[in-house]
């Protein structure tokens, strides 16, 4: 199958599921979107006992896209630009040391603890594993998910000083947990052994440092050639350019393209930068322009997701580990969001229950699917993709649709 033909197939179908969502289920657009495609997919594996000839299909369409290639190479950028551009940069500002802790430190340690957990929990079960490959899911599955945090944040009525927090995070630990990820993913190929621990700061410091070097030039740069013309036209390709040319460019150098695209859309968003280097009509349509991509690619993802269910291994201990490991990952990062909330909740004026609103806010999803795809079989890929892919639903569907109500629950408590 062509490409045409198979963007032309996922776009049909994230149109007529997002139709079915808006006009019946109403509800967040990444929650419906999802269920709708998990519902479509189950009922074409139920299809299958009397003719496998939609299955099939379904399968060569799945097996000709690289989850992993689309989501992290091509899609990313272009969300994580649209959510930062849209992030209120004076509330950043104030909340960045908290912010800079949540996704550093916050991230390691929960993906220590998600490791030492699971490796204890699959080896009671009988699933042997080893904990360097338990390390890898801990590093893939601690990072929040961004891209599934913005879309339905929206519509939680979380506090503005607390949403700041769970989407700043999440916008810089996505990049923090890549390349945490990439490290340990270099360790387990190679070995402990060959791979030595100024490797690993060297290969972290050059992607994080050099990727939010790379970000600030591209983000200024973008900044001085859209003060210096008024086309509207003009000024939303050079934003355009700027994601893809910056993050072909960080692959290149090696650099982190998550975290160049995140420094540089919060440059581009930022009041200053739209007072000065913008017309009110430029302003209008550069908006709307990476709002409309937001939701096209968020539809998408969220399409490429639920359809993913096709590729998993139906092994009964594996859905009953993944299942069992929804608590662990939710307690591994209620305990490493503990010390910074506690250190900055009086500096800052943290809300109440901070760390159960952003423990149960801080969803998985895409990101950590498509890491989970580039296990390699020896990384023991079946098992770590099934417990990802139900840790990621849960999170998605069941934390994503009560966060609101959470929210509103310790709110009413306080009041």
């Amino acid at each position: 199958m062509d490409l045409f033909s198979i963007i032309t197939i996922l776009t049909v179908l994230s149109a007529l599921f997002g139709y079915i969502n808006v006009r019946y289920l109403k509800l967040p657009d990444t929650i419906g979107l999802m269920i709708i495609a998990i519902i479509f997919t189950l009922g074409i594996i139920a299809t299958s006992f009397f003719n496998p000839t939609l299955l099939e299909f379904a399968r060569d369409l799945i097996a000709q896209i690289d989850f992993k290639t689309v989501l992290l190479d091509v899609m990313l950028s272009f969300l994580l630009f649209a959510g930062a551009m849209h992030t209120n940069f004076d509330q950043l500002k104030v909340q960045r040391y908290p912010i800079l802790m949540f996704a550093t430190m916050g991230v390691l340690t929960s993906t220590f603890l998600v490791a030492g957990l699971s490796y204890y929990l699959l080896n009671a079960m009988g699933l042997e594993v080893v904990f360097i490959h338990c390390l890898l899911f801990g590093a893939l599955i601690s990072p929040t998910d961004p891209i599934a945090v913005l879309g339905i944040l929206k519509k939680a009525n979380v506090p503005k000083k607390l949403e700041t927090k769970i989407v700043g995070e999440s916008l810089f630990n996505d990049g923090i947990g890549v390349v945490i990820f990439l490290v340990i993913f270099k360790i387990a190929e190679v070995g402990v052994d060959q791979f030595s621990a100024g490797e690993a700061f060297k290969l972290f410091g050059e992607e994080v440092g050099g990727g939010i070097l790379l970000g600030l030039a591209v983000g200024y740069l973008t900044y001085y050639m859209l003060k210096s013309i008024d086309s509207y036209e003009v000024e939303v390709m050079i934003t355009l350019a700027a994601v893809m040319g910056g993050y072909l460019l960080a692959s290149k150098l090696h650099f982190s393209g998550p975290l160049s695209m995140v420094v540089a859309g919060l440059i581009v968003g930022h009041d200053t930068v739209r007072d000065s280097a913008m017309s009110d009509i430029t302003e209008l349509y550069l908006d709307k322009f990476w709002e409309l991509v937001d939701v096209f690619c968020n539809a998408i993802l969220f399409v490429l997701i639920g359809l993913e269910i096709i590729v998993l291994t139906y092994n009964q201990d594996y859905i009953f580990a993944g299942l069992l490991s929804i608590p662990l990952v939710l307690l591994s990062r209620y305990i490493s969001l503990a010390p910074p909330i506690k250190f900055f909740s009086e500096r800052l004026d943290f809300v109440p229950k901070t760390n159960l609103i952003m423990t149960w806010g801080g969803l998985r999803g895409g990101i950590s699917i498509a890491m989970a795809l580039s296990l390699t079989d020896m990384m023991q890929r079946d098992l770590f993709l099934t417990i990802t892919y139900v840790v990621v639903v849960f999170s998605i569907i069941v934390q994503g649709l009560t966060v609101g109500k959470l929210v509103k629950r310790v709110a009413a408590k306080e009041n």
